[in-house]
């Protein structure tokens, strides 16, 4: 039987959120919030504008038809938007993605949000769509996303050394983690404990 597409768009649902198929209709919300703790004006990262939201939208659905690119808008438990995620560097031959493109307002991070999110996604991958294994990259400066990653359970696989070129002229070291298929169980039952825990 063949397995479905990493870019077949779908929704995933949990308690604490919901990621949903982007759509250009949630351009104001998720202009709003990115405004929550001027997310782009992190330097080490590239986080859209208020002003440059509906263009960032047009190119991640433009990628979404290309087939390299799943974008999700994610939203809090009240259905509000409150962030937007991406499966990227599709490869549908060999069953592999990345989780990236992630960013979230200030008021949803180190909530259980983000927990719940990479659970779902990661699932869904593993398990729908039988990947071998989920990369996720970020910025070597990044130390918050990289903590993120690591508390998920992702192993460190390497440093790609002047991956690339950031807007500000920079030159980007990109730390790249891991997990794969034969790991998920065990990053599964960790995922569900951290999301079983009271928060204070």
């Amino acid at each position: 039987m063949a397995l479905p597409r990493i870019t077949t768009p779908i929704t995933l649902q949990g308690t604490h959120v919901r990621l949903e198929p982007l759509q250009h209709s949630h351009a104001t919300a998720l202009a709003e919030a990115v405004r929550d703790g001027d997310l782009w004006q992190l330097w080490y990262t590239a986080i859209p504008t208020p002003e440059g939201m509906a263009a960032e939208i047009a190119r991640r659905l433009g990628l979404h038809a290309a087939g390299s690119m799943l974008p999700f808008t994610v939203l809090d438990a009240t259905g509000t938007p409150v962030g937007m995620t991406t499966y990227m560097n599709i490869d549908n031959a060999h069953q592999r993605v990345e989780i990236g493109s992630t960013w979230y307002a200030g008021r949803v991070q180190r909530s259980p949000l983000n927990t719940e999110a990479k659970r779902l996604l990661l699932a869904h991958a593993f398990e729908q769509l039988q990947c071998i294994a989920v990369e996720f990259r970020t910025h070597r400066f990044n130390t918050q996303s990289r903590r993120a990653i690591e508390r998920l359970g992702a192993q460190f696989d390497g440093m790609l050394r002047n991956h690339q070129r950031a807007s500000n002229g920079t030159l980007r070291d990109t730390a790249v983690y891991s997990i794969t298929a034969d790991e998920w169980p065990t990053v599964r039952a960790h995922l569900d404990f951290q999301l079983s825990r009271p928060r204070g």
